[in-house]
């Protein structure tokens, strides 16, 4: 049994299926349930607590940070991540073109911080347009994130990239021959279940709006931090400082720093959550 998941990517088809000259891959799959898992974790929240927000503002809200979340993961890893960012920078109409050489191939390559900026800017511009506390709309957002995100991963997992560093461990998976950490699989867990159980049963305790989303922050900065050191580095970025650290990394220490940051700020002059 252990021998086959070691082989699993030997086994598995990304692919679940064709649609004509379309594929639909696993991740693609993973990544709509990841999203539909995140609305129905929103809304639950919502009605379980009895949050003074209408389904419908609760609906726009999303349908605003989604689109802030699609433009900002994509758009932070040409930025960020991509060898290639004067290319698409000079030729802007190919960043969502899901086609190469006229084979469809979907849309490739996806930042979390990048989307961790849209989705801010996204609930910024909602908040000011209807005038609604921004604060206490993100830390619904702080506990929907990990509840679909989970999915994500695996959805990287399926999708066999973002693989771990060479190993020896007995549930490694071989990669290329090679056997290597399933830290995919890692951060799925530390990035989705154990935030969220952590924020949900802490929830009640919130003293500020802009709380949970202070935590969130820094809770995702420490989980991703640690889950790099198993993570094979960006191979057209390597290591980008001190030797060891990665450009992950780096973003993980600014979130840390952020979500301090706010906490500190909302407990002294944040609004007050009412009793």
């Amino acid at each position: 049994m252990m021998e086959y998941w070691n082989h699993i990517y030997e086994h598995f088809d990304p692919v679940a299926f064709k649609l004509g000259i379309f594929q639909v891959h696993w991740y693609g799959i993973m990544y709509v349930l990841a999203l539909l898992v995140g609305i129905a974790a929103a809304k639950w929240i919502v009605k379980k607590d009895n949050l003074p927000v209408s389904q419908a503002m609760l609906d726009n809200y999303i349908i605003w940070i989604e689109i802030g979340v699609i433009l900002g993961a994509r758009l932070g890893y040409i930025l960020f991540y991509d060898p290639n960012t004067i290319w698409y920078l000079t030729h802007p109409w190919q960043i969502f073109n899901p086609f190469h050489d006229g084979k469809f191939i979907g849309i490739r390559g996806m930042s979390f911080h990048g989307a961790l900026l849209g989705f801010l800017i996204a609930s910024t511009l909602f908040s000011k347009k209807y005038r609604i506390n921004q604060w206490f709309m993100l830390d619904i957002a702080a506990l929907a994130i990990p509840a679909g995100y989970v999915f994500g991963r695996i959805g990287n997992f399926f999708n066999q990239e973002l693989y771990g560093r060479v190993t020896d461990v007995p549930w490694g998976i071989y990669v290329d021959g090679v056997l290597r950490h399933p830290s995919q699989l890692y951060e799925a867990v530390l990035e989705g279940p154990v935030i969220f159980l952590l924020l949900y049963l802490y929830r009640k305790r919130k003293k500020f709006h802009g709380e949970l989303i202070s935590l969130y922050l820094i809770l995702y900065g420490i989980s991703r931090f640690l889950a790099e050191f198993f993570r094979q580095p960006d191979p057209q970025l390597g290591f980008v400082c001190c030797g060891w650290m990665t450009r992950g990394q780096e973003f993980c220490l600014f979130m840390i720093a952020l979500g301090i940051g706010l906490y500190l700020y909302f407990s002294k002059y944040g609004e007050r959550v009412k009793s």
